[in-house]
């Protein structure tokens, strides 16, 4: 099974990150899960990671303050030479946002929330 080094959860409806982060545990793809409830804050952690380490960030669109494009936006200017997997987890089921996430190297998911557990399976999956 694929592993990472941390897993970054960044939505800014704390029940969501508690009851993702649980969903997360039981799946052991990382000891090492952490909240954030802006993209502010998420950037500044990634800053303090070594480069080889492995991040998997489930990442909202909709979140006041820096929403998930302009996160999106800033994580490429920030770090261009990172390789993490960036997973937009989302309540929009509007085409146009799964679009435009395909737009972005670094989005390599588009989920609809809530996430459950073959919702994480199936995404894992393309990691090998």
């Amino acid at each position: 099974m694929v592993h990472f080094d941390a897993v970054f959860l960044v939505d800014d409806d704390p029940i969501n990150n508690l009851i993702n982060r649980r969903l997360l545990g039981k799946t052991g793809i990382s000891s090492q899960i952490e909240e954030f409830l802006g993209g502010e804050d998420a950037l500044e952690k990634i800053k303090e990671l070594e480069a080889g380490k492995s991040l998997l960030i489930f990442l909202d669109i909709n979140m006041p303050v820096l929403n998930g494009w302009e996160f999106l936006n800033r994580y490429l200017e920030i770090f261009p030479e990172r390789n993490d997997k960036i997973v937009i987890l989302s309540s929009s089921i509007d085409f146009q946002d799964r679009q435009k996430a395909d737009e972005y190297r670094v989005v390599s998911g588009f989920l609809e929330k809530p996430l459950t557990l073959d919702k994480i399976s199936a995404q894992l999956e393309k990691y090998g």
